[in-house]
């Protein structure tokens, strides 16, 4: 590489490293370095320190829940361009932005053989009324409360429909806890057999389509929904949701009775307004087993 082309190079750096590249040409001139081999060598050291570049977006998938009435279906485009402001076409696309309310389940009986047994604790019930009366205190048109079959879930539910009269309440298996994807990185406390990530893997992955999308066409109204159940799957969820690698799922921590809150616009962008916040609760009362 020629004197100049390392100039060239240089110039062509951006932020910090350009101060770093400027110093450099500096002491060029100064005669610090004595030839053009050790000039190369800290350009490229400078070179090396640029941070990984950030993803553009283009690289956002539109169409993650595949409902997006501009894809292509079967071969075939739902519009073309001369169809593009017919009635049909306006018809098909969502109107309304759905809010998801993920929970998770307050503090239970570690210790309780089986489900039935693993039921809240004292403490737990505390924390449920106190999520209850935060999520009634945000004064939203909630048009359903969705728990998973699992007790401590369906517990946590009860109590904070009890500050949400006249919401609906509906039970689903699908929101069970599990082991949803092999973490990256591993960890060695917690090792599920692989058939484990096979099977709850698939039913948690079939949960996330179910309740994670943009709203239906027909809906004229923004939503407001609340989910209760676990903290794999509210983690697995926001990885997916925001698409990000699923791996890393377990990087995240929740304390009990935390709510994240999830924003599905009808474009398909998605929006994190709230990850595990707990914060409507006293110190005291914060747990996260």
């Amino acid at each position: 590489m020629t004197f100049r082309r390392a100039i060239s190079l240089a110039c062509g750096f951006a932020g910090g490293s350009a101060v770093l590249v400027c110093a450099a040409v500096a002491a060029d001139k100064r005669g610090y370095f004595a030839d053009r081999r050790r000039f190369r060598e800290t350009l490229s050291a400078v070179h090396a320190a640029q941070p990984p570049a950030w993803p553009t977006a283009s690289g956002w998938d539109y169409n993650w829940d595949k409902r997006d009435p501009s894809s292509p279906v079967n071969g075939k485009r739902k519009e073309s361009a001369g169809d593009a402001g017919s009635p049909d076409v306006e018809n098909s696309k969502p109107k309304a932005t759905r809010h998801i309310f993920l929970i998770r389940h307050s503090q239970y009986n570690l210790k309780g053989d089986g489900d039935k047994e693993r039921i809240l604790t004292p403490l737990g019930r505390e924390q449920a009324e106190y999520t209850g009366q935060r999520l009634a205190a945000l004064g939203l048109k909630y048009d359903v409360l969705i728990h998973s079959s699992m007790t401590r879930a369906t517990e946590t539910a009860n109590i904070i429909s009890k500050h949400l009269p006249g919401v609906e309440l509906m039970s689903c298996d699908l929101l069970r806890e599990g082991a949803p994807i092999e973490p990256v990185p591993p960890v060695t406390h917690w090792k599920p057999e692989a058939v484990q990530y096979h099977e709850d893997g698939a039913r948690i992955e079939a949960a996330f389509r179910r309740y994670i999308h943009r709203a239906d066409p027909k809906q004229k109204e923004d939503s407001y929904e609340i989910i209760v159940c676990h903290a794999n799957v509210i983690r697995y969820f926001v990885c997916r949701a925001l698409q990000f690698p699923p791996e890393g799922w377990l990087r995240m921590g929740l304390n009990n009775g935390s709510i994240t809150w999830l924003t599905i616009r009808p474009s398909g962008r998605v929006g994190l307004r709230a990850l595990g916040d707990s914060g409507f609760m006293p110190p005291d009362k914060l747990t996260r087993t």
